[in-house]
């Protein structure tokens, strides 16, 4: 049989290249990433399997898009700015980098008869919600720009859906943690020990809490998700029971650092960054009813992805 071929927009990043590194295994697979966060090195085993080819350049160039989704059966677009808190420095970068590149990937589909598309999103375009979201609550919106561009993408991506005939799988992921990671507060706090070791600031009071996906997980649930739903429009959560806090990722840090001596100061308040939300619960319940569950809990996921990380800080 012929072997199917997909496109990963973003597939340099960080869960991009993870996911490169599964799909190989089944299939062809032609990666579009302008490698503003990813990083070509991550793909090299892929690459050497003879199954992945890099395209260096932009969503927004209409050719060389075009030219990437030729022959392909469905695209991962997993690309995005990585850090939601620049937006508050950027106001237009999840515009552009998110909802308008969604936008691009969508039109070149139309343009191209590529009927499948799986969408990362994100928990945060549940915004400020006090109780366990499921997929169908969205009852509060987003309150980071970040968030803003995820929900912005899925309204595009539901409307191709209905207008266009394409099918679609969009991932609501939780915080996603593991090796090649390039942001998150673990990687920030790492970094922050690395050029300080005696001390670690954290903002807010640390009982900011939220789900912790590990990267391998996450990979799985979206490759068993695209693989075991048929419907039109397919929206899951990806996060386990319970979740893990601001405190647990600061002293694992610390623990994992140059100096597990470190002390660990806390600014106060019950948040951290404007835009950022304090509590986050995920109902993953539908991809459970499907037949998948996460292999990792919260705190499992993190201390798994934080010693990976302090490994490759650190060495």
């Amino acid at each position: 049989m012929t072997m199917p071929s997909y496109l990963v927009v973003g597939g340099a990043g960080f869960i991009g290249s993870h996911l490169v590194s599964r799909l190989v295994e089944r299939a062809h697979v032609t990666v579009l990433d302008d490698l503003s966060s990813g990083r070509q090195a991550f793909l090299d085993t892929a690459i050497t399997s003879g199954r992945c080819e890099l395209r260096v350049g932009s969503v927004f160039d209409a050719e060389l898009l075009s030219s990437c989704m030729r022959g392909k059966i469905a695209v991962f677009h997993l690309s995005a700015n990585p850090e939601a808190r620049l937006g508050l420095e950027q106001p237009m970068l999840d515009l552009e980098q998110g909802t308008l590149a969604t936008h691009a990937v969508l039109d070149a589909m139309r343009r191209g008869n590529v009927k499948g598309l799986v969408l990362a999103s994100s928990g945060t375009v549940y915004g400020l919600s006090r109780t366990v979201c499921r997929e169908q609550d969205l009852g509060n919106l987003p309150i980071s720009l970040y968030g803003a561009s995820k929900l912005a993408s899925e309204a595009l991506v539901s409307a191709h859906v209905e207008c266009f005939g394409i099918s679609a799988w969009i991932f609501r992921l939780g915080n996603v943690i593991g090796p090649r990671s390039t942001h998150g507060a673990a990687f920030d706090f790492l970094h922050r020990l690395a050029r300080e070791p005696e001390q670690l600031t954290v903002l807010g009071d640390g009982q900011q809490s939220k789900p912790y996906v590990h990267v391998t997980d996450a990979v799985e649930a979206m490759l068993f998700g695209f693989e075991h739903a048929a419907d039109p429009l397919n929206v899951f959560n990806v996060a386990p029971e319970g979740a893990s806090t601001v405190r647990a990722v600061a002293e694992l840090c610390v623990a994992h650092s140059k100096n597990p001596s470190a002390s660990i100061a806390f600014t106060g308040g019950q948040r951290g960054w404007r835009g950022d939300v304090p509590h986050c619960r995920l109902d993953s319940s539908a991809l459970a009813a499907l037949g998948f569950t996460l292999s990792r809990s919260s705190d499992e996921a993190l201390a798994l992805g934080v010693r990976e990380l302090a490994r490759e800080i650190f060495g």
